[in-house]
């Protein structure tokens, strides 16, 4: 028996001639937060309906906690599965609290969750107030609220941040930290790279419905020619001394700068760079290096064909 809670092998869907996802085959453990990332079109939100049992899939098989998405064992699954789309669609005449109990109801939930949830999602001072006033912010809030209803043990999260402030933000992956600690399993989509790199356990890229790589953010670099930036600030006047000697050991300058001397190289080379700025720490008063962020690397799987990388 498998011991992934969602699995998915060899997955497709089609509308017609349009082929949205293919031969999508992913594993993800219990507890896990699985980030999804991809262009605009690239079949991330249909990957999501498919797994929630929201469309079939015209190729493959889906598993969540052991039971077939396309069985009638699912129904019965379902009910611990809670969803945050990634357009929230709400009724406007309805209060923060009538909408939670509204979806408390639909689910078979307890009701008595409702305020500790609006509550959860900074929304306790909204509660009385009718949906048509909140922002769009609040309104994801709300959404977010609805999607954890029944304390669920699996999470589906389209685009949860959208409408979002930064502080709203870091709160929400406070939530998810919590959330994680107790078992539950999530899977994201975002835009937002940079804020997602450093909160997902892994993740998977998608490109033109087919899934391109799959690995945690070091496996990932791993797996594609990226490189790193050094900017070393140097004491007045040892610029030359340290280019100099960098460039002897095979790391010329990448463009003059004012004060600094900046270095550019393949990550597999960082350790040997560091060992030749070793000698010159007497001319050196900070050295800075830029790993490849998410965003370099998504880029870069995006302008070549990689082999996949293994999780």
């Amino acid at each position: 028996m498998s011991s992934s809670v969602i699995e998915l092998r060899g997955v497709g869907k089609r509308f017609g001639e349009v082929c949205a996802v293919e031969d999508a085959s992913l594993a993800i453990a219990r507890g896990e937060i699985f980030g999804l990332i991809g262009h605009n079109g690239a079949g991330k939100t249909t990957l999501f309906r498919l797994m929630l049992g929201l469309a079939p899939p015209t190729a493959g098989t889906i598993e969540i906690q052991g039971k077939r998405v396309d069985g009638a064992a699912f129904r019965e699954v379902r009910r611990q599965i809670g969803y945050l789309p990634e357009n929230v669609v709400l009724w406007d005449n309805l209060t923060g609290l009538e909408t939670l109990r509204f979806f408390a109801g639909l689910k078979g939930a307890d009701r008595a969750q409702c305020d500790e949830l609006l509550d959860r999602v900074g929304l306790r001072a909204a509660a009385q107030r009718k949906v048509h006033g909140y922002s769009k912010g609040m309104r994801q809030r709300l959404g977010l609220a609805q999607a954890l209803l029944g304390r669920p043990a699996l999470l589906f999260l389209d685009e949860p941040t959208a409408g979002l402030d930064p502080q709203s933000r870091r709160e929400f992956y406070v939530l998810l930290a919590e959330l994680r600690g107790r078992g539950v399993t999530m899977m994201l989509t975002s835009h937002v790279l940079a804020e997602m790199q450093e909160r997902v356990d892994r993740l998977a890229i998608m490109r033109n419905g087919r899934i391109a790589a799959v690995g945690t953010l070091a496996g990932l670099r791993d797996g594609i020619d990226l490189r790193l930036r050094a900017d070393i600030r140097v004491r007045p006047g040892a610029a030359p001394t340290v280019q100099s000697a960098l460039a002897a050991a095979g790391f010329p300058p990448a463009e003059p700068q004012d004060g600094a001397v900046r270095i550019v190289c393949l990550r597999r080379e960082k350790m040997a760079l560091l060992g030749a700025l070793a000698p010159l720490m007497a001319d050196l008063e900070d050295v800075q290096l830029r790993e490849p962020s998410l965003e370099d690397i998504f880029l870069g799987h995006a302008a070549s064909e990689p082999p996949r990388v293994q999780p």
